[in-house]
């Protein structure tokens, strides 16, 4: 009888462990079949769907800006632009130069398209001009059989229809370039379309992104080498905002006009509100040769210009304000109690400090004279003194309260500080002692204070009204208002701006007045000052033998001629502020322009507001697809 054969016990156990290491691979895979079949099958559709659907971007419509009265300053028009697909092209090199014979299309163009399509896959289309007439594109379509790959295209172009009177306040566009990508922290995908373009300077930079828009996108189907097959969808961009300026075209080209001739600035501003009525900066350029890449003759002639067209002088210059900056010094002399209404102060035409004699302007001194007087007559010597008196710090504190070296918030560029000096300032920045002949220059707006003409303008403003306003450029976004609430009173007591007033209204109005020859008529009252401020050091052998007039001089080192007023005397409604670099006397050359522009705005009247019209809304929705 055979027995049956025992199964080894360790046998056994091997098999177990087989056959459940087998059911767990079993296991494992069923769960990961199932991760995939089902619960992740709507992740891996969407890949295979991104393989098939490509999604590209549409460039929004640029928002358009306005000035107070309505009128378009910048906007978007309709232009062609060609493009070209290398796949399509038998020979680029070869199409290129034939276009060139029917476009407006450089040498160095063809080279820079030639060297992006070989980095471009091969049915990507690449920009070759834009900003095309449609006598060009007609040219290319007769000629189309020989030139394989072109492709004409409508699209928007920047343009701004008033030119060169906005230039430095609107700014420009350009097309996008390297340097601006890796200055900008923008992620934004339209940054990289080719040619696309962004703010370069002006308004325009400075409130780049509302401008621009959203991306639009088209869903396209393509084929397995990423061809186009069909349109899917198509969805517009949102396009950027509208903007609305204080300033009206009327006054800025006026102001503008007046300035020709000149490396010069003007700043007109509501007093009780802030509003900018004319920001002229001269000379100027036009922005439309910056919109598809300025050439380079023509940047080499802005560039090299010694009046420096490209600088907004209207914020960005700093100059030494002059005897314009007498009425700050005078005003922190009255709160400090240093000087009243009636003293007077002796001037034989200098004044001795610590040895060095600090000279007036005129020779033989002007006598005794009050602070209403000392205005007037512009005398140097009472304004030595009482800077002494009062002191740097109590004079900068002064000149800070009227807006004097203040960087002021507007949507401008290179917006400048200025300097108001303080003892602590020079320790730091000079590693040296503050001296009393600083002090004493800083009274008559010299030595290391600056001021640019914005700043000026709102000290004037504030001196006027008596009221803290702020200088304000923007007057609506998207038919937004942007007024900020009623500005604070100066913590100045009203009998002191009223002297200082009455002072500036003599300089204008009194035979003996520095700018009596530029006053108003009878009906507006203007009152002002001149200022003019020294660029060179005169030595004391030319003082002995007759200090050189500024029109023998070279003409960058003339004195800069300035003028601050406001008008009318009896109810004030606008200030001004001028500056003439290197004009000489500020009663020759910056009265008469502050006068001529101070009745203009006077005659003209403060313009109204206007919402956007109609037919402007009308074209934007045609423009872009959507109404504000």
């Amino acid at each position: 009888m055979n027995r049956p054969v025992k199964t080894p016990r360790r046998f056994r156990r091997r098999a177990i462990l087989l056959a459940g290491m087998q059911l767990g691979i079993t296991g494992t895979l069923a769960w990961r079949m199932n991760q995939l079949g089902v619960k992740e099958a709507d992740k891996f559709r969407l890949l295979a769907e991104e393989n098939r659907i490509n999604i590209r971007l549409q460039p929004p419509a640029r928002g358009i800006i306005y000035d107070r009265t309505g009128n378009t300053l910048a906007l978007n028009r309709q232009v062609y632009t060609i493009e070209i697909i290398r796949e399509q092209a038998t020979n680029p090199k070869s199409v290129l130069y034939r276009l060139a014979e029917l476009i407006p299309l450089s040498e160095k163009r063809i080279l820079e398209v030639l060297k992006e399509i070989s980095i471009r896959r091969a049915f990507v289309p690449v920009t070759v001009a834009t900003g095309l007439e449609w006598e060009h594109i007609a040219a290319v379509s007769v000629n189309s059989p020989s030139l394989p790959g072109i492709i004409p295209k409508l699209g928007l172009n920047r343009k701004y229809p008033i030119g060169a009177d906005f230039a430095h306040i609107i700014g420009y566009v350009g097309p996008v370039s390297d340097y601006d990508l890796s200055q900008i922290d923008d992620k934004d995908p339209l940054l990289l379309i080719p040619r696309f373009q962004i703010g370069k300077n002006g308004i325009e930079a400075k409130v780049e992104k509302p401008l621009r828009g959203k991306a639009g996108f088209k869903t396209i189907e393509v084929n397995s080498v990423g061809r186009v097959m069909r349109v899917l969808k198509d969805k517009a961009g949102l396009p950027g905002v509208n903007l609305q300026l204080t300033i009206g075209h009327n006054l800025q080209r006026f102001a503008s006009e007046r300035l020709q001739g000149e490396s010069s600035a003007a700043v007109v501003m509501d007093v009780n509100n802030g509003d900018i009525l004319a920001l002229a900066s001269a000379p100027t350029f036009d922005p439309n040769k910056f919109v598809n890449g300025i050439s380079v003759p023509d940047w080499k002639a802005l560039n090299d210009n010694k009046y420096r067209p490209l600088a907004n002088k209207t914020v960005q210059g700093l100059y030494p304000p002059g005897s314009t900056f007498k009425m700050v010094v005078a005003l922190a002399g009255l709160t400090d109690g240093v000087i009243n209404e009636s003293e007077g102060i002796h001037c034989p035409g200098h004044k001795d400090i610590n040895g060095r004699k600090f000279h007036c302007w005129r020779r033989g001194g002007h006598g005794k004279v009050t602070l209403r007087e000392a205005l007037r007559y512009s005398c140097d010597v009472f304004f030595y003194d009482i800077a002494i008196r009062v002191g740097i710090e109590k004079i900068t504190k002064t000149a800070r309260k009227l807006g004097l070296g203040i960087k002021h918030d507007l949507p401008l560029p290179a917006v400048r500080t200025g300097l108001m000096p303080t003892k602590q300032w020079k320790q730091k920045n000079k590693n040296q002692d503050w001296f009393i002949g600083d002090t004493a220059n800083a009274g008559i707006g010299q030595g290391f204070v600056l001021t640019s003409p914005l700043q000026l303008a709102t000290m004037t403003a504030r001196l006027a009204s008596g009221l803290a306003v702020q200088p304000r450029l923007l007057n609506m976004i998207d038919n937004q208002p942007t007024f900020m609430s009623g500005a604070q009173k100066l913590d100045f007591s009203p009998k002191h701006l009223k002297l200082i007033r009455s002072g500036m209204y003599d300089v204008s109005n009194h035979p003996k007045g520095t700018a009596y020859s530029s006053r108003l008529n009878e009906k507006y009252k203007i009152a002002g000052k001149t200022g003019t401020s020294q660029v060179r050091f005169i030595s004391k052998k030319e003082r002995e033998n007759g200090v050189t007039k500024n029109e023998d001089l070279p003409w960058e080192r003339r004195d800069h001629a300035l003028f601050v007023g406001y008008a009318p005397y009896k109810n004030p409604r606008y200030s001004i502020s001028v500056i003439v670099e290197h004009g000489g006397a500020g009663s020759r050359k910056a009265a008469p322009i502050a006068r001529d522009i101070m009745e203009k705005v006077l005659t003209l009247g403060k313009n109204s507001y206007e919402p956007l019209p109609d037919q402007k809304r009308s074209n934007r929705k045609n423009i872009s697809g959507r109404t504000t």
